[in-house]
């Protein structure tokens, strides 16, 4: 299975693409888009579409795993974060894509088993999950590929309880 990762931001969108294969995740692309910061808006909305959907096309994953909005204090980040993940859903539903969200708990206790770890731990489980040389940079880039692992942690970890279910239906 192929699955998309992606860090929704309006100035970086990080983005991965992984393959799971039985118990292993091997990386096929990973990095970032970037939009500056003297773009209007919508170019920079647009922008990010575009580079989402030729990533898609290249790649061709089945489903694309997005982290869900971490909102802090500043009310027009967040609702411009808010806009850049708008964007990057819409481009997956628009190639076909599942999608599944995940909030930081979530995949931070998919991959360190501690849903309160720090930012140097994921990006630690990354590198080691992925049998990367390095971290990979941007820490939105890592962050990317860290919701396409937990997704493929939690696919599995669904396949197996519906066969459980499955199993206790045919007895």
């Amino acid at each position: 299975m192929k699955i998309l990762g992606i860090d929704p931001g309006y100035a970086i969108l990080g983005y991965g693409v992984i393959e799971k294969t039985g118990n292993r995740f091997i990386p096929c692309t990973y990095g970032s888009l970037t939009t500056h910061k003297d773009m209007p808006m919508p170019d920079r909305l647009e922008l990010l579409y575009d580079g989402l959907r030729e990533i898609i096309v290249s790649e061709e994953p089945e489903v694309a795993s997005i982290e869900e909005l971490y909102f802090n204090n500043n009310a027009k980040t967040a609702i411009n974060v808010g806009q850049a993940r708008g964007v990057a859903m819409l481009a997956c539903i628009k190639s076909g894509l599942e999608i599944a969200e995940y909030t930081p708990l979530q995949i931070k206790q998919a991959l360190v088993g501690y849903g309160r770890a720090d930012k140097h731990q994921v990006q630690m489980m990354v590198k080691t999950i992925l049998n990367l040389k390095e971290i990979p940079k941007p820490d939105d880039t890592a962050d990317a590929l860290a919701a396409a692992i937990c997704h493929g942690h939690s696919c599995g970890n669904r396949l197996r309880m519906r066969q459980i279910q499955e199993k206790g239906a045919l007895r």
